[in-house]
């Protein structure tokens, strides 16, 4: 589950290198240099718009953007709070921001306890004149956070994070079809589930959340999500990948890599990848794309910007003690993954990703 905390700024800027965004060392594991960060906080959200960064957070029991002309500028820019709790909605979750149409959509959970919902604002700019929020009318009105928006194949997409009914038991990934960006359409579906041993290793609840869509070199649907306890060093990233021509609201289209891709224990992670050097429990992570749009997903070859939170290792495991690093992603072939939550079933061979810090 993802928590807010105040967030508060380090001293540490951003640099540019080799065409993707990085941060200076600020944290050291023994002798090596560690991963880059910016700012102490969780949850990153960032995409591009032009040529401008955007990012936004849980800020001040509300929410906060910033922008710069470049990724090394966000740490230092000045925060805008776009919105305030004022109708004491409650914790104020993971914001998520979109550009779609002209327009920034900014989708967060507000709630408390068995109370969390979706909810959404809006502006033509990104650092003001937004709407009130809006909540979100998700099939099944039930438990929900995590929401992200997405379009593949002309038809808008809602993924989200949430309960199959009243009860805290698990947390599993959901799709719906949205009839706009701020609102779907239809039943709900489930496309994941915390059912693989390496999804089980922290619980209580057991959790499928924070996914973010991108789409691979063969025009594949990607939904990398967040598994084991946010709230432990287990905390990673997987990977599931709709079949060539599947449906993504068929569960049974969607398969699932065979571990995690990104985390900090070797018995997670999937066999190729390997553990984190310097972060613990890397997890939410915010593919920095173009107007935030998986139609803008980078092609097979050079590495590409990608932002995520973790816990410095040396530092004792926290929600308080997480930061937002910036890292980066490739695209990783011929990987074979399994049927999602079916062990032994029939396998799917393609893209996969692998994670740097």
């Amino acid at each position: 589950m993802t928590f807010n905390h105040r967030r508060i700024l380090t001293a540490a800027a951003l640099l540019l290198a080799a065409a993707v965004s990085v941060g200076v060392t600020v944290y050291r594991a023994g002798d090596a240099s560690a991963a880059q960060t910016t700012m102490r906080a969780a949850d990153p959200s960032v995409i591009r718009v032009g040529s401008t960064y955007v990012s936004v957070q849980s800020w001040n029991g509300g929410i906060g953007v910033r922008q710069a002309a470049s990724t090394a500028g966000l740490a230092s820019a000045t925060v805008s709070q776009v919105w305030s709790d004022t109708g004491r909605l409650g914790e104020v979750w993971a914001p998520e921001v979109h550009y779609d149409g002209g327009r920034y959509y900014v989708y967060f959970a507000a709630g408390t306890g068995a109370a969390h919902r979706m909810y959404v604002i809006s502006s033509a700019g990104a650092t003001g004149g937004y709407t009130a929020a809006q909540r979100m009318a998700l099939p099944d009105d039930r438990w929900a956070i995590d929401g992200t928006m997405l379009t593949f194949n002309g038809q808008r997409y809602f993924v989200w994070s949430g309960w199959a009914g009243d009860t805290n038991i698990e947390q599993n990934l959901y799709i719906a079809r949205m009839s706009s960006p701020t609102a779907t359409t239809g039943a709900r579906y489930v496309i994941s589930q915390p059912r693989e041993s390496w999804e089980r290793v922290v619980g209580n609840p057991f959790i499928n959340e924070g996914p973010e869509a991108i789409k691979d070199p063969n025009g594949q649907l990607h939904v990398v999500y967040s598994t084991n306890g946010s709230w432990s060093d287990q905390y990673c990233l997987a990977d599931l990948r709709l079949r060539a021509g599947g449906d993504p609201t068929y569960v049974w289209d969607w398969y699932k890599s065979n571990g995690c891709h990104f985390g900090s224990n070797r018995s997670t992670i999937m066999s190729g990848w390997d553990p984190t050097l310097y972060v613990n429990g890397p997890g939410h992570h915010s593919f920095v794309l173009l107007n935030g749009d998986i139609n803008t997903s980078p092609p097979a070859g050079s590495a590409f910007p990608l932002m995520y939170h973790g816990v410095p290792k040396g530092t004792a495991y926290s929600w308080a003690n997480r930061y937002w690093y910036t890292g980066t992603f490739m695209w990783w072939g011929n990987i074979t993954y399994t049927r999602a939550n079916v062990p032994g079933a029939t396998s799917n061979t393609g893209w996969s990703l692998k994670f740097f810090e």
